[in-house]
């Protein structure tokens, strides 16, 4: 296909979209093979507004049963808006990115405050909302109100990118832009959140990233990529930036039947969240020396190192944490931190742990069984 083609296709859509109804053979397979799902229950932009921020970076099955209890403790916007923060964070523990779940619970209080606790069905306002960004707002504003607005996810873009045999890079803001642009020629009247849908759909199981399973696509007919067999190509997509590795040595402080734990700050990473005592450092073989010295001086507590207990690896977006994890004897004078308190074992499921310290966790429960 020429240059001067591709420019064109990137910015209509070819004719036969609409001639032979892309839209209506895209919406008579979802009509049939759509998967029962508890945030499809009903239209309720608050219900669609939550499982779209729990789907960013999540697989649905992963969700499911985070979102029907989550929904069971705060049914509503003004329910989560009134909730202590504690609260919501331990409803999301496990699901990560608790970012997403601050955000939330602040737009939540915004929505209560200056709209009555009725999410806004404008593009302008649910905009102004934090975390909302043009995917969420158009996945709310079509499922929710059937607002004519793209939702462009990366199902999405790599259903069009493989359509169009676009050679856009999908890491660009501006590739988004552009596809939001020809997605809005084929929102059907009266039906756009199940076309939006639709394509999510299409993206999560037939047009997957890697051997899509072109001989069962609804569309078949309209992708050009299938047509020059390069579907498996596309989409182009800029390689992010890869994580930086930081080293921890984690103390497992145990006095009696209590172990210590840390509260983070309530600004950054994981925020607010509870954690064995860490400290970063390149020199792992002299654990017995670092530890003692630094816990002292970070949280008031002399220690004994013990043994190693555990060896435990958690990436982030933008970080690679490796813990060396240790238990340790609490011995001698204590002058605590007002962020470190004792705790039972058996009361640190009353506490949010991120992911990589739930394992901790488990660890210690294996040791001490």
């Amino acid at each position: 296909m020429s240059a001067s083609k591709k420019k064109e296709l990137s910015y209509r859509l070819p004719e036969e979209f609409q001639v032979f109804g892309f839209s209506k053979d895209l919406l008579a397979w979802y009509d049939s093979q759509k998967r029962d799902l508890p945030w499809r229950i009903n239209r309720d932009p608050y219900r669609v507004w939550v499982s779209e921020i729990m789907l960013q970076q999540t697989r649905v099955e992963t969700v499911k049963p985070y979102y029907q209890n989550f929904m069971e403790k705060f049914p509503t916007v003004e329910a989560l808006a009134d909730a202590p923060e504690d609260e919501v964070l331990k409803a999301w523990e496990g699901l990560g990115y608790y970012s997403r779940v601050r955000n939330l619970q602040a737009a939540a209080r915004e929505v209560k405050a200056s709209y009555g606790g009725v999410v806004p069905d404008t593009p302008e306002e649910i905009s102004k909302l934090k975390g909302i960004g043009p995917y969420t707002a158009g996945a709310i504003l079509s499922i929710a109100y059937e607002k004519p607005e793209p939702a462009v996810d990366g199902n999405v873009m790599r259903v069009f990118s493989r359509l169009l045999l676009m050679d856009d890079d999908i890491a660009k803001p501006a590739t988004r832009i552009k596809l939001e642009h020809l997605i809005r020629q084929v929102i059907p009247e009266g039906r756009a959140g199940d076309f939006n849908q639709a394509l999510m759909e299409l993206g999560a199981l037939v047009c997957v990233p890697r051997t899509p399973q072109c001989l069962t696509c609804p569309v078949f007919d309209y992708c050009l990529a299938r047509r020059e067999g390069v579907q498996e190509e596309l989409p182009v997509k800029g390689k992010a930036k890869a994580p930086r590795p930081v080293t921890y040595l984690v103390a497992v402080i145990r006095k009696g039947d209590q172990v210590l734990i840390h509260k983070r700050p309530e600004k950054g990473l994981l925020a607010g969240m509870w954690e064995f005592p860490m400290v970063e450092t390149d020199e792992i073989k002299w654990a017995e020396d670092v530890l003692p010295d630094q816990i002292a001086q970070r949280y008031g507590v002399e220690l004994l190192v013990e043994k190693p207990l555990a060896q435990i690896q958690h990436t982030f977006s933008h970080l690679q944490w490796t813990l060396h994890v240790y238990l340790c004897e609490a011995t001698g004078q204590e002058d605590l931190a007002s962020t470190v308190r004792y705790v039972r074992t058996d009361e640190l499921e009353q506490f949010t742990f991120s992911v990589a310290h739930h394992k901790i966790i488990e660890a210690l429960r294996l040791a001490s069984s």
